[in-house]
């Protein structure tokens, strides 16, 4: 049976139902190649870790800690964050793969998304405050009283964002983002 922690470990190609995660906490870990979807990973602990070509489409993060997090070239497409531990909760995307995601009145200021793919993600009530979205695909995205103040999308597109109902106070975006801004008002920028 693994030890009740495991620190300083790199973990490759391991499943869901790989014993290591009878483990309750994974402290400065490395997770690379592995296939965690439909993982059962609720009530786990994940500190200063690294999830690297991981699969983790629909595992259930319900109770899970994830405290400064970085997924690299993930899939993590209907992972709902909603149900996660607001406790210090910090992550950061590379090159990831976040369509339908939920974030669901989640607090993740000074997140980075970078060249993210984030489909219909819903950020609903979301608190991303000084958060950036470097060349983030973010169509259909559910922006709804979310918290953009300070936010820098200016490099992301296909996003429409209703100023009247979000925050976006001193957010920036690029002159080819206003389209996203104005849609309500059914004008064409051209």
């Amino acid at each position: 049976m693994p030890p009740e922690i495991q620190e300083d470990q790199t973990f490759t190609r391991i499943t869901a139902t790989d014993p290591v995660f009878s483990s309750r906490q994974f402290e400065n870990c490395k997770f690379v190649n592995c296939d965690l979807a439909n993982a059962n990973l609720g009530g786990i602990l994940f500190i200063d870790c690294v999830f690297e070509d991981c699969n983790l489409s629909i595992a259930n993060v319900s109770n899970t800690g994830l405290q400064h997090i970085r997924f690299k070239h993930c899939k993590l497409s209907g992972l709902n964050f909603s149900r996660s531990l607001d406790f210090l909760m910090e992550m950061h995307f590379d090159g990831c793969i976040l369509d339908n995601a939920v974030f669901f009145k989640k607090k993740n200021k000074k997140a980075v998304f970078k060249d993210c793919s984030m489909v219909e993600t819903d950020l609903t009530e979301a608190d991303l405050t000084d958060c950036k979205f470097e060349n983030c695909n973010l169509q259909r995205a559910f922006f709804d009283q979310t918290i953009l103040k300070n936010a820098d999308l200016s490099t992301s597109y296909n996003f429409v964002i209703d100023p009247d109902n979000n925050d976006i106070k001193r957010a920036k975006f690029s002159v080819h983002g206003l389209a996203g801004l104005l849609a309500k008002y059914d004008i064409k920028v051209v």
